[in-house]
């Protein structure tokens, strides 16, 4: 099944994308909750249509991903958690606490953006991509320390 998201998906498109997907995931989940419509001739004739008129929008949004990338590259962040006397964290550090100390160091990250590769249980330095945009994804160092 063909559709169109109407907005950006995690781990499977962004907005105004056609994506393959399994039926049931389309019509019982995507098209209900109003993320996505079917790709239809017309659908996709008016997807055409709409990507003309904000291609100079999406210049806009993409110039400022990248500028954002380039302030933070370099930035090291540091999270603080409530940890056992092993060094063991209690719970686990994850996307809404690294928007934290973002927002702490000056820069608005929306925390679905920030992607981990593990959960992260322990004390100690750490890697979070950012994708800010389809095209623009960094890499972001956080360092995990006691509090």
């Amino acid at each position: 099944m063909e559709i169109i998201l109407k907005e950006d998906v995690i781990n499977l498109g962004y907005k105004g994308d056609i994506v393959k997907v399994k039926s049931g995931y389309g019509r019982n989940y995507l098209i209900p909750t109003q993320k996505a419509v079917l790709a239809t001739d017309s659908a996709k004739k008016m997807l055409a249509e709409d990507l003309k008129q904000r291609a100079h929008k999406l210049e806009r949004i993409k110039n400022e991903a990248v500028e954002l990338a380039e302030k933070v590259k370099d930035l090291v962040l540091t999270v603080g958690a409530k940890t056992s006397t092993t060094g063991k964290i209690f719970g686990a550090v994850g996307p809404i606490q690294i928007a934290d100390a973002f927002e702490k160091a000056g820069y608005t990250v929306d925390r679905k953006v920030i992607v981990l590769k593990e959960p992260v249980k322990e004390i100690g330095s750490y890697k979070a991509t950012l994708k800010l945009h389809k095209e623009v994804a960094v890499e972001v160092a956080f360092e995990v320390v006691a509090e």
